[in-house]
């Protein structure tokens, strides 16, 4: 469970370090006791660290007693037990906005019904929406009573009667749960009979949230019948978590736990009874056999990626093909394999031998891929707004869901390998730790389930296979062509993200998270903690700034640190890091756009995550900003800071050049991971105010920080290196299709550039080669450099058109963006591959061999 708490009252006003002086406070204490330490300097965010140093030095001086830290901790329990009714609250609001949709039909239904011309008969209505407006009542009953006593809250505030009551009335439940199968059936035949119908129960309206009325999403009714049964199924769950933070002196705690035996009671009565009859199909013996997972995935099949559809029954893994359409046929599957779960392994493979050899796609052939996608979207758009004909339209959307499959198809490059009892082995390739993590942890639950092999005939296999066309519950590849008009596409902009700390380790461990967002598809990783030493309750309170590409989803892993990597054997050749714990979060562009920070606890089975979020969108972080103090270099214009510091080439540029090359070069993902944020303002002030000891601070801090703090320095100058004036000039020269004609421009524009400018550049230019030597290492390409620093070297400084005209509205520029995104992309990985660039000997040897005047 994700619990999303938003800043929208006084009363709830603390920042986003919530209880950080307590937690840096029991830290101390596990400091003086010899117990957890993080390998380097803690660093907070200014906003989150004076109240723990506070707290940090009257420990020191030894003014808290051991009963205070209990009350802490105690404090900590009820603040813990507020933000899981606010995760309650809006979990009730996006389920009432459910059984809202699923009643919005019953009343035109129930009219029509009695008119010569009927859509249902009255028994059918009756029996397809059976006890939905009882359900209704009910929780929204629930909802207006919780949310005033959330709003006015204290920590002896009682809710505990709200769930009792809410507990007593399960019984309807029983009585949705008894019909379902019934209701669904009845559904079912009815769609089949009137087309009216089964328009109307593939376009239910559910609102995104309760204050966006004119925001919704598309269901079908038979995804909205369901809610009701997966709601009953996870009633225990929320109650676990709010009695885990509600101490047994508070008045809710007895209530509680009558509630929560009152609805394990009821669980175990019908547990049996709520498998969803839709995602099951009888085998022999009166067995049933249960679709619990599906998904597109690619397989390394002989050195060539192709893609399949992966079903994960209750006793078997299936792989298949989906077979092309012809002739308005219906979808249909080929079976590629099966392996049975009792004989499927994930094969262990020795730190020496040889990892298996994944063909990787230029970065160069993906980008062009992007490029394609982001023209076909913007001629889709065009051709909505001329009103053109759908033979067009259908076209051109074919013509994208080409595109997205291949990039689906060629991007991910991570090992997934599964092996039969008979010897095969099978690779799949995915592009996170994430859903690898995800699809071991399903089949391994299910084979604990799963005690004797078996063989399929191949009827048997024809009627499985046959069966996915009903059962798949992923329909689609995962990309943009799939999502409705009214679909957000996704965030442009920046998103910070504080990682605070974690709770629920059951031992001592040397741990840090990664965090990763989606882009095009598939995921990326952005960002890593630090390292927290030998502890159970790690401390990061770290910032990081994520760059966001149509980003929908945040996804943050927890890792144990391996010191010592030939004692553990490892799957797939990854990674010997052990993955710890892993969870999501939805970036919702309604809940994100007030740019304020906001509060979250993402679970993993156990294991709690603190974060809290903020997002900038493209409209705010595109601007390039002059500063105030023009004796800083932040914001201060390149001519300015070379000649006050009588340099060819900012200081700030050749120490972090410097640095990176001293002990950075190798480190994997170099100017692409974002480094901790407060280290890279803390680097950004010592620059600004000409600190003579920055040279000891950047030896002290992470390799990424100072990579970032060089990144921030040229975005924030006044106007991008390669100058407002000269940019349109060097998008156009880029566009050439005459590679003499390129080359010619593209030397004369850059050879024409203020002399600070052209010379930083050609400094900066070598560094990013001598980086991309060391790909084999450091994973960066010339590419993955360019994709990294075009838009902070050539971004102008006032967008003109490019811009929204409504801040709410962030997602109207995307494809426009990606577009010239593409393009300084473009320019910058030009100039990294010509072997030479010409430029006048005396600049280039003055900036390479002796930087001072």
């Amino acid at each position: 469970m994700a619990c999303f708490f938003v800043h929208t009252d006084s009363s709830f006003g603390t920042p986003p370090g919530y209880g950080c002086a307590a937690d840096q406070a029991e830290e101390q204490r596990r400091h003086q006791d010899g117990l957890p330490y993080i390998d380097d300097s803690p660093s907070s965010s200014p906003h989150l660290s004076s109240k723990g140093r506070g707290s940090r030095d009257a420990l020191a001086s030894g003014a808290l007693e051991p009963t205070k830290v209990s009350e802490l901790d105690l404090e900590k329990g009820l603040e813990m037990r507020k933000w899981v009714l606010s995760g309650i609250l809006a979990s009730e609001e996006t389920y009432l906005s459910h059984l809202e949709a699923l009643l919005l039909p019953m009343k035109p239904l129930k009219a029509a019904a009695t008119t010569s011309q009927p859509v249902l008969t009255s028994q059918q209505i009756e029996t397809i929406f059976f006890k939905v407006p009882e359900l209704y009542e009910i929780h929204k009953e629930f909802y207006d009573g919780l949310f005033p006593r959330v709003q006015q809250w204290s920590h002896q505030q009682r809710v505990g009667d709200l769930f009792q009551k809410l507990a007593s009335q399960l019984g309807v439940y029983r009585a949705f749960v008894d019909n379902y199968g019934v209701a669904m059936e009845t559904a079912e035949k009815c769609c089949q009979a009137n087309s009216q119908f089964a328009e109307i129960s593939e376009n239910l309206r559910a609102r995104s949230n309760k204050d966006a009325k004119d925001s919704t999403t598309k269901n079908s009714l038979e995804n909205l019948l369901y809610k009701p049964v997966d709601r009953v199924t996870r009633s225990t769950l929320v109650l676990h978590d709010l009695l885990k933070h509600t101490p047994a002196s508070h008045p809710d705690h007895s209530l509680l736990q009558d509630a929560l035996r009152i609805s394990q009671n009821f669980l175990s009565s019908i547990n049996e009874e709520i498998t969803p009859r839709r995602q099951s199909m009888t085998v022999k013996k009166g067995e049933h056999r249960q679709l619990l997972k599906d998904s597109f995935m690619v397989e390394l099949v002989e050195g060539a990626r192709k893609l399949r559809h992966i079903f994960l029954f209750t006793d078997l893994l299936l792989c298949t093909k989906l077979k092309k359409q012809s002739g308005g046929k219906t979808q249909q599957y080929d079976c590629k394999w099966y392996i049975p779960l009792t004989d499927l392994s994930f094969q262990m493979v020795d730190e020496l031998e040889a990892v298996p050899n994944i063909p990787l796609v230029p970065d160069e052939e993906l980008d062009a891929l992007k490029i394609k996608i982001s023209q076909i979207k913007s001629d889709i758009q065009r051709e909505k707004r001329a009103n053109k004909g759908s033979k067009v339209m259908e076209r051109l959307r074919k013509k994208l869901s080409e595109q997205e499959s291949l990039l689906l198809l060629m991007s991910p490059s991570m090992a997934f390998r599964v092996h039969s009892r008979n010897g095969k082995s099978y690779t799949f390739l995915i592009s996170s730790d994430y859903e690898r993590a995800e699809w071991r942890e399903s089949i391994r639950e299910q084979q604990k389930k799963c005690f004797k092999s078996f063989s399929l005939t191949s009827v048997e296999l024809q009627m499985l296979t046959n069966s996915c066309v009903k059962l798949q519950t992923v329909h689609h590849i995962p990309l943009t062509i799939n999502k409705e008009d009214d679909e957000s596409p996704g965030l442009y902009g920046f998103l910070n993200v504080i990682v605070h700390s974690a709770t629920g380790f059951k031992q001592s461990s040397n741990l840090y998270c990664t965090l990763e967002v989606d882009s095009f598809g598939y995921f990326v990783n952005k960002a890593k903690t630090r390292v927290y030493r030998d502890t159970t309750e790690p401390n990061w309170n770290e910032e990081f700034e994520i760059e966001l590409e149509g980003s929908q989803t945040l996804r943050i892993l927890c890792y144990e640190k391996c010191y010592n990597k030939m004692k553990i054997p490892k799957e797939d050749g990854e990674s010997a890091d052990k993955l710890m714990g892993k969870g999501q979060l939805q970036l919702d562009p309604q809940t994100l756009q007030d740019r304020e920070w906001q509060r979250t606890v993402i679970d993993m089975n156990g294991v709690e995550v603190k974060l809290s979020v903020k997002f900038t969108s493209r409209e705010f972080s595109l601007k390039r900003m002059p500063s105030r103090k023009q004796t800083g270099v932040f914001g201060v214009k390149i001519a300015v800071v070379t000649k006050r510091e009588r340099s060819k080439v900012p200081y700030i540029v050749r120490q972090c050049v410097e640095e990176i090359e001293r002990r950075g070069m190798e480190e994997v993902g170099i100017y692409r991971v974002s480094g901790v944020a407060t280290d890279i303002q803390a680097l950004k002030a010592a620059f600004d105010v000409n600190n003579k000891d920055v040279s000891v601070m950047m030896s002290e801090m992470d390799v990424n920080a100072i990579a970032g703090t060089l990144k921030l320095y040229f975005r924030e100058l006044p106007e991008p290196l390669f100058t407002d004036e000269f940019y349109p000039n060097f998008a156009e020269g880029i566009a050439l299709s005459d590679p003499v004609a390129k080359e010619s421009c593209m030397l004369n524009l850059l050879l024409s550039l203020p002399e600070a400018n052209l010379l930083t550049f050609l400094f900066l230019l070598d560094h990013l080669k001598r980086v991309a030597e060391k790909e084999t290492v450091n994973k960066m390409s010339l590419h993955n450099l360019a994709t990294v620093f075009g838009p902070t070297l050539l971004r102008p400084s006032e967008k003109e058109s490019k811009l929204p005209a409504n801040p709410s509205q962030p997602i109207t520029m995307t494809d426009s963006w990606s577009l010239e995104v593409m393009s300084q992309v473009q320019v910058l990985l030009y100039f990294l591959q010509l072997e030479a660039i010409p430029a006048p000997d005396s600049k280039r040897q003055s900036v390479l061999f002796s930087t001072e005047v």
